[in-house]
């Protein structure tokens, strides 16, 4: 086995001796040892030999030799120099004086090694010089060298070197992260083994091309198939490098990912599909405008959309196409938006196919820094229909406020009527009762010796007919209740409750009822009307805790489903919430008249006032459990 060049001490030393460099050390330190290298050459040269031995230069062009190796050119000359010195003046005794007695020999052997020494020295410093410049060229080319693998291995991008075969060269980092390969893993497989099935050809042809000399590079899209299974798309392109013979050397392979890129393209794909079904469905088509050609073109299949022949029309063409009736309104709105930059958004009628279409247009322009426009975008949608149903509407909204106007005309008229024969029956009906409950009252006091039974049925008679008159006093007071307009004003139902419930205190003395109102309530409402509903629902409190021992009444209020609603309890005899349905309809009764008196129109007119100020009213009870009625007063909008 041969040693490496190096390997033995001598080529170690020859190495370092080639790789010096004098620069390395100071002048004042290479000049010292110039001289005491000159010096101890002087000394072996008379400790060796007599001057007179002839060879006097011999040593001391050694010592040069040596110091210009050590410390260069400038160096060498200056061991030369002292060399010269020596040998003329002190080799022999007497010392210091010139030891050449001819002169014309001293001058042609000093000129004579001086030149030789040019030489030498030169020379030296050449191959030092020549060696230092191949030594910085390697150098330099090693990290050329280096820079290109590192930007090889570290690039972004992933490159890969191959030979022709297939066979690979060098793979950097990306390209086997890209993979999710490892570096070994990547060359015991063959590229086609990443390649999904279906690219393999399309890429082995282009490969073709490459070595039959057809193309110099080529560029693709395929997918790779990771490691762990899932597709990779990569923007792939290939370049052939030749030898210098022109023969197929090796490939350059750099992919790029665009994965990300193709799933972008691809929702664009989906969203212009989905889009372009939208106009369709919508009749929307959307179009752009070049001003400077005064041209229409339609974007996608818009004109299929609104079904104009071409896609390509003038503004003229744009005009013509527009009914007469709307054409110098359609043009007024145009120059407005596109002059002083008003907002172009008008519907009118285009002639498609023979027939006039009413459409919505709007649009938006481009300007340059003049302020002049340079092209428009926007949008047209069929409204047709929509101005068809519109009309329907308005015709139909017309043929119903007739209609209403009939119907409220007719229900006025009627309501007139029934108000005019209520106070008719009215009328009509208490003067029999006056007639009746006088004759009983005058045969009573004429007759005074009729029989007891006789006088029980004239009170049966005179009772019936003040309950008779009773029950007519309700009824127009209901009546009333629905006529008349309400005037709303701050009314203070604390205070009105407060002063009847001290009126029906003071009609009842016998009575210890503990009643309480909440302060402070008040609502937007008609005074008289609900000074009416609270006598009613507190009369009703009074009458039916007659019968509790510790009777006990209270009026509040409360939130509910975010509304105010006033609250009047009692803990009377309560009723049978299965009953409630006729608790609010006139003359109808929850107990028995010898319970509790009463005609059973109080609480139909309490309701009849709640609903006129647009509230509610409603009861929670059980026998002998009390009863709560709540009401709500809607406030005026």
């Amino acid at each position: 086995m041969s040693a490496e060049p190096g390997s033995s001490p001598l080529g170690r030393l020859g190495t370092r001796l080639t790789a010096w460099d004098p620069r390395r050390h100071p002048w004042w330190l290479r000049a010292l040892v110039a001289v005491a290298l000159t010096a101890l050459a002087t000394w072996l040269r008379v400790v060796l030999a007599p001057a007179e031995s002839g060879g006097r230069f011999v040593t001391l062009t050694l010592a040069a030799a040596i110091c210009a190796l050590y410390g260069g050119f400038r160096i060498g000359m200056l061991s030369t120099l002292l060399g010269m010195l020596a040998v003329n003046f002190l080799l022999v005794q007497p010392y210091f004086s010139f030891a050449i007695g001819d002169p014309k020999e001293a001058f042609w052997l000093n000129f004579w090694h001086l030149l030789t020494q040019l030489v030498v020295v030169g020379a030296i410093a050449l191959m030092q010089r020549r060696t230092r410049e191949l030594r910085a060229s390697v150098e330099q080319a090693q990290r050329s060298h280096q820079q290109m693998l590192d930007t090889f291995e570290n690039r972004a991008t992933g490159m890969a070197h191959t030979h022709m075969d297939g066979r690979w060269i060098r793979i950097n980092r990306a390209y086997r992260e890209l993979l999710g390969y490892t570096h070994e893993e990547i060359i015991a497989r063959h590229w086609r083994d990443f390649t999904h099935p279906d690219d393999v050809a399309g890429d082995f042809s282009q490969m073709q091309r490459l070595a039959r000399g057809e193309i110099g590079h080529y560029t693709i899209e395929k997918r790779y198939l990771h490691k762990d299974g899932h597709t990779i798309w990569v923007l792939l392109s290939i370049t052939l490098i030749r030898d210098a013979s022109q023969t197929p050397d090796y490939l350059i392979a750099v992919v790029q990912d665009i994965t990300e890129r193709k799933a972008i393209e691809e929702a664009l794909r989906t969203n212009e599909r989905l889009l372009s079904q939208a106009q369709e469905l919508a009749l929307m088509a959307s179009w752009r405008y070049d001003a400077l050609k005064r041209e229409f073109t339609t974007l996608g299949n818009a004109n299929v959309i609104l079904g104009v022949p071409r896609a390509v029309f003038t503004d003229l063409d744009m005009v013509a196409m527009t009914h007469p009736d709307d054409r110098q309104r359609m043009q007024q709105a145009w120059a407005a938006a596109f002059r002083r930059g008003d907002a172009y958004d008008i519907e009118y009628q285009i002639g498609i196919n023979g027939e006039w279409h009413w459409v919505s247009v709007r649009a938006e322009f481009e300007r340059d820094a003049h302020g002049r426009v340079t092209h428009g975008l926007g949008t047209v949608v069929d409204i047709t229909e929509h101005k068809r149903a519109e009309q329907q509407i308005q015709q139909l909204n017309a043929s119903l406020e007739e209609r209403i106007r009939e119907r409220t005309q007719a229900l006025k008229a009627a309501y007139d009527e029934l108000e005019s024969y209520s106070y008719a029956v009215a009328h009509d009906l208490r003067s029999p009762l006056r007639i009746i409950n006088g004759f009983a009252q005058a045969l009573e006091e004429d007759n005074p010796s009729l029989a007891p039974e006789s006088h029980r049925h004239l009170e049966r008679i005179r009772d019936a007919s003040k309950k008779m008159g009773e029950l007519i006093d309700g009824l127009l007071k209901l009546s009333q209740m629905a006529r008349g307009e309400l005037q709303r004003s701050p009314v203070d139902l604390s205070a009105i409750a407060t002063r009847q419930l001290r009126e029906l205190a003071a009609t009842s003395p016998e009575r210890a009822v503990d009643w309480s109102v909440q302060p402070g309530l008040v609502a937007m409402a008609d005074g008289p009307l609900i000074e009416a509903l609270l006598q009613n629902l507190l009369h009703n409190a009074w009458k039916y805790s007659a019968q509790t021992p510790r009777a006990r009444i209270r009026f509040t209020a409360q939130e509910r489903d975010g509304q105010r609603e006033f609250v009047v309890a009692d803990n009377g005899a309560g009723f049978d919430m299965a009953r409630a349905a006729k608790l609010f309809q006139p003359f109808q009764r929850l107990h028995m008249p010898h319970e509790f008196a009463g005609l059973g129109i109080g609480l139909a007119t309490a309701r009849r006032i709640v609903l006129r100020h647009g509230g509610e009213l409603r009861a929670e009870s059980a026998p002998g459990e009390g009863a709560r009625f709540y009401f709500t007063l809607q406030p005026q909008a």
